[in-house]
């Protein structure tokens, strides 16, 4: 029989496991913006960065280590949010598909649950990428744009007002439902493979929960990473560039670079999928343990 799902529980432990994703995961995903955005070289030129560990290792010799935390305040006083309204979203899903409160769930039904995940949170997680990417791409410190999340928010509305900041929104929605429900439905599958024989998914030892939890965000960004290529090339596009959106990006990438483009940042990507998101099951895991002690379940 399957533990009594609730969403309130999902909430506030997912908000506690998105902070631990963060401070792990960001330096990776400055990386990974930097190299997506990065412009195309002029015929014989070669590229601004030759790949992950020069773009890391310019940003720490020009910007100083901390470099590769530009743009974090953005997620992280959005990605606690973010990752809240995430596992709500989720303990939503899984409680609509339940006909009796501890039924057990299909891997199927947890795919159609964190599928909706994906969909509540775009209402934050579109402009806090749209910020956090302007800011991630801003390598000369001379000439930057923007001061802080909070100067480019304002710069962006007088440019184009809330339609400004949303942009990306349907770009976003295309990467984070198919992946959002690869990301649950793989976490839910491999915590039952890993289980010892007769125990249950709550007895998984630290190392069992962040091997299953690592993986779950690797298979998640297998998904995503096309997508999120289109994604931060047209959020961080000047104004006007691509008119029809996600769609003129595709072409434009397609035409231009080719289907390998959509694999740019792929390395860093994958290099912070699993530790990022191993902190964030991990976190989530132990909140939830604790909410469980705090408010223990009815029966």
């Amino acid at each position: 029989m399957g533990k009594k799902v609730s969403p309130v529980k999902d909430f506030l432990a997912g908000g506690f496991g998105g902070a631990c994703l963060v401070f792990v995961g960001h330096p990776l995903d400055t990386i990974k913006v930097r190299l997506q955005t990065m412009p195309r070289p002029a015929p014989g030129q070669k590229p601004l960065y030759a790949g992950t560990w020069d773009c890391a290792m310019q940003t720490v010799r020009k910007e100083g280590f901390f470099g590769l935390y530009k743009g974090m305040a953005a997620p992280l006083t959005g990605v606690s949010p973010m990752f809240a309204i995430c596992f709500l979203g989720f303990g939503i899903g899984k409680k609509l598909q339940q006909k009796h409160p501890t039924d057990d769930l299909t891997y199927l039904q947890y795919w159609n649950a964190g599928m909706l995940s994906g969909v509540f949170t775009t209402v934050i997680m579109t402009p806090g990428e749209r910020i956090k990417c302007l800011l991630q791409i801003q390598a000369d410190a001379h000439t930057k744009k923007y001061a802080g999340p909070i100067d480019c928010i304002k710069q962006l509305y007088r440019e184009g007002g809330i339609r400004s900041i949303y942009r990306g929104t349907c770009a976003t929605l295309l990467r984070d439902v198919p992946a959002s429900g690869m990301y649950f439905m793989s976490y839910e599958w491999l915590q039952h493979v890993l289980a010892p024989e007769g125990a249950s998914r709550s007895d998984l030892s630290v190392g069992r929960t962040l091997l299953a939890g690592g993986m779950a965000g690797v298979f998640n960004w297998c998904v995503a990473i096309g997508p999120d290529v289109l994604k931060s090339r047209l959020q961080t596009a000047p104004e006007g560039t691509y008119p029809n959106g996600v769609r003129d990006v595709f072409r434009h990438v397609m035409k231009e670079e080719g289907p390998r483009a959509l694999f740019r940042g792929l390395t860093p990507v994958m290099l912070r999928a699993f530790p990022a998101n191993a902190a964030c099951f991990m976190g989530y895991e132990m909140a939830m343990k604790f909410l469980h002690w705090l408010v223990p379940d009815k029966s």
